[in-house]
Parts: structure tokens; C-alpha cells; sequence
């Protein structure tokens, strides 16, 4: 698959990428995704999409130093990745808050950890609070915010850390449309103010092409592999509910379904199978 050129290095960079697992006792193989490339340019937003098991969650994992490949090489900042990528926040589908830590404990926790003296993450926390819309909720815990406040806490505990790259792995498909639609409207706000680069996984064509720069289609597993990547021409700033009305929004998307829709087709039977 042909790769967007980016000028200079790139932020994010996973070359011909192999993952195959192997069963307990060494018997049977599963090959997730084949020779699979993709990068991310600095302040880049680029989605994958693809059916259900196409492999998208395992190639965040291997972007985040989770997951090693079997075959194919990782690149951070134009250095091979060892390790955990220390330039990366990483935002979970579901919600990783601690229960025990009000929402301004859950912010401030990753600075702890890194040693900066209290005071000073309860400030810097505090602010992010305030720009995430919660300063008057930074003494509730995760049991007494809506679904919409918990993920405004994750993004700020991700945020705080000042990572040059977000890898954001279905974070908003738990919520109302509504809400959804106003959380992703944030994500694109907080982002403009710095544009750190993005891979945002999604099964959402819709809110693939409202948030990104680029969208990267894969096929149905197992093996695989980019089917097709699209540039999203739409200008910025955006409002996600408004670009959808769009012809150019409807253009995009009748382009990119067109690709996809036999892969999720495919996914869909072999999902029924198992």
C-alpha cells in the first residue's frame, strides 16, 4: 500500500509489521496482520478502520511498545522503539480510571509517578481540569461522574503527560451519540492547541472522517493488511455533527464504504462462524 509522504521524519512509524500468535503448547498459529505499514507525520491525526478482529487494537498495542511484532520494525521520532513508547499517552476503550482516586487523583497520578513534587501536580492538574470542563468536579470519584466527565478525566490524565503522540483506542464508542458527538468535538479542540499525532482507532466511518487528516482502511483478518488510505481534505476547524451535512463529508464517505464494505461483510461472517 502506497503511504502518505510526510515532510521530515515521521512522528509514528510501523514498517511491514507481522503479528502472528501462537497457542498455548505450540500448537496452532494466528497470523492478526500481515506486512502492514503505516506513519503518522508530526501533528498528523490518522484513523484506522475495519472490521470487527481486523487487527486495529493490535497494531496500538505495537505502537505502544506493548505487543512486539513477530515481523517489521517500529519507529518513534525516527529512533527504533524499545521498549514502552515513552513518547506516547494512550487512551483505552474502556475506562481505566482508578475507583479509590477522586478525579483529581486520577489526573495527577502519572506526574507523581515521574516525581514532581505534590503541589505541583495538584496545580497542573487543576488547570487541566479546568480545560477539560471539570473544575468543579475535581473531588468526585469515577463512580459519580457521567460517562462523558469520566472520559474528559482520562484525557486529561493522558494530556497532563505532555506525550507526543496519542494512540486512542475506541475511546468514545461506550457513550450516547449526543455526548460522543460533543467529546469528540474536545478531542478536536485540545488538539488544535498543539496537534500532537494521533492514531485513533475507531469502527466508526462517520467519526473517522469527521476527526482525521487521514484514514487508513484494513482488511478482514486474519492477515490483515491496508486496503486503502483517503486524505480528508475537509478544512479546520470542524464541527463533527455539522461536517457530516457536508456533500464533500457524503463524498468521502461513499469513497471509503466503498472500500470497506465487503471487508466488514467478510468480518461479520467469520464472526458468526466462531
Amino acid at each position: 500500500m502506497g503511504v502518505l509522504s510526510t515532510s521530515g521524519t515521521p512522528a509514528l512509524a510501523l514498517n511491514n509489521i507481522t503479528v502472528t500468535f501462537v497457542a498455548h503448547g505450540g500448537g496452532a498459529t494466528y497470523t492478526a496482520v500481515r506486512d502492514t505499514t503505516l506513519t503518522v507525520g508530526e501533528g498528523e491525526f490518522v484513523s484506522v478502520v475495519g472490521p470487527t478482529g481486523c487487527g486495529k487494537s493490535t497494531l496500538l498495542n505495537i505502537a505502544a511498545g506493548l505487543l512486539e511484532s513477530s515481523a517489521g520494525s517500529v519507529r518513534v521520532q525516527g529512533e527504533p522503539l524499545a521498549g514502552t513508547n515513552r513518547h506516547a499517552g494512550y487512551m483505552f476503550q474502556s475506562d481505566a480510571l482508578l475507583p479509590w482516586l477522586s478525579a483529581l487523583g486520577n489526573v495527577e497520578l502519572g506526574l507523581k509517578y515521574r516525581g514532581v513534587e505534590s503541589a505541583a501536580a495538584r496545580e497542573q492538574a487543576m488547570a487541566w481540569l479546568a480545560r477539560v470542563g471539570l473544575s468543579g468536579h475535581s473531588a468526585r470519584y469515577p463512580h459519580q461522574l457521567s460517562g462523558g466527565m469520566k472520559k474528559r478525566v482520562a484525557l486529561a490524565q493522558m494530556l497532563i503527560l505532555d506525550p507526543k503522540i496519542l494512540l486512542m483506542d475506541e475511546p468514545f464508542s461506550a457513550l450516547d451519540i449526543q455526548t460522543r458527538q460533543l467529546m469528540e468535538n474536545e478531542l478536536l479542540e485540545l488538539w488544535s492547541a498543539d496537534r500532537k499525532s494521533v492514531v485513533f482507532i475507531t469502527h466508526d466511518l462517520e467519526e473517522a472522517i469527521a476527526l482525521s487528516d487521514r484514514v487508513v482502511v484494513l482488511s478482514a483478518g486474519p492477515e490483515a493488511h491496508p486496503m486503502g488510505e483517503y486524505v480528508i481534505d475537509l478544512p479546520r476547524p470542524r464541527d463533527v455533527a455539522e461536517v457530516r451535512l457536508t456533500p464533500r463529508f457524503v463524498e468521502l464517505h461513499t469513497d471509503i464504504w466503498h472500500t470497506m464494505k465487503d471487508e466488514v461483510l467478510k468480518g461479520y461472517a467469520q464472526s458468526r462462524q466462531k
